[in-house]
């Protein structure tokens, strides 16, 4: 099953109630609540409020958006915490903050060993991880992420970690759907929206070819996954509704 869904910090101008109003009236499934604006690290309180909100909305909590980058940060247990009172499955985070191009042997093997400790202990408090697939991290490259992959799963033990999808920047259509390709078996979440070129927004419908193929690889693979709306031209709320029936049509043809 392919779940529709929002994440938060699309609307970061917005309040918990103003977010959650605007997804149940697109017809979304879920929110992955932003740990920057809307459930802050270490909020236990606010956390749990915003899990009950979500749910008297009639929505799901898909994740916990967290800006936790390992091998830098130290606030994985307060992550952990916050996460599980938002009553979240899965928490994103980011595979340490220089490229892979950059870091040195010792700069990954720190960062993979703090990811791998932050498995553990996810895994201990029954919360999922997923890596952001993002610039400047260790996920910058379709090579770099399956490699960290395994680096995390050799010290884990079990193939526990996900990632997180959505096209490079300025990548082409082929080239998008070949990175997809070649990870669409650890892929937890998709991130959907439409850039082009460079960080232009566009509508979401406007690379309807990229998404068609994109989605037909993940139904291909099994299994459930997130996608989540995210970087609406102009931050406009008034295109939510829009965006979200375009998705919603191609997830449930």
């Amino acid at each position: 099953m392919l779940v529709p869904g929002l994440c938060s910090i699309t609307y970061r101008q917005l309040d918990v109630d103003g977010v959650l109003e605007l997804a149940a009236a697109a017809g979304l499934s879920c929110v992955e609540w932003g740990g920057d604006v809307h459930v802050p690290v270490g909020d236990v309180a606010t956390a749990a409020d915003v899990a009950r909100r979500t749910a008297d909305a009639g929505l799901a909590v898909a994740s916990y958006g967290s800006y936790h980058r390992a091998g830098v940060h130290d606030d994985a247990d307060a992550v952990i915490a916050t996460a599980t009172a938002l009553g979240a499955p899965r928490i994103r985070v980011w595979a340490g903050d220089q490229g892979s191009g950059e870091a040195s042997p010792v700069d990954r093997l720190r960062v993979v060993a703090s990811l791998a400790e932050t498995v553990r202990r996810a895994h201990d408090a029954g919360v999922e991880i997923g890596t952001e697939s993002h610039g400047g991290t260790l996920t910058d490259t379709t090579d770099s992420t399956r490699r960290l992959l395994a680096e995390v799963d050799e010290l884990v033990g079990a193939r526990t970690l996900t990632t997180y999808w959505q096209p490079s920047v300025d990548a082409g259509e082929d080239a998008a759907i070949a990175e997809l390709a070649a990870l669409v078996d650890r892929v937890s979440t998709v991130h959907a929206f439409s850039w082009w070129p460079g960080t232009t927004r566009l509508p979401l419908r406007s690379r309807h070819s990229l998404w068609h193929r994109a989605f037909e690889l993940v139904r291909a693979a099994g299994g459930d996954h997130d996608v989540l709306l995210e970087f609406v031209p102009g931050d406009d709320p008034d295109l939510l509704a829009g965006e979200a029936a375009t998705l919603r049509g191609w997830l449930n043809p």
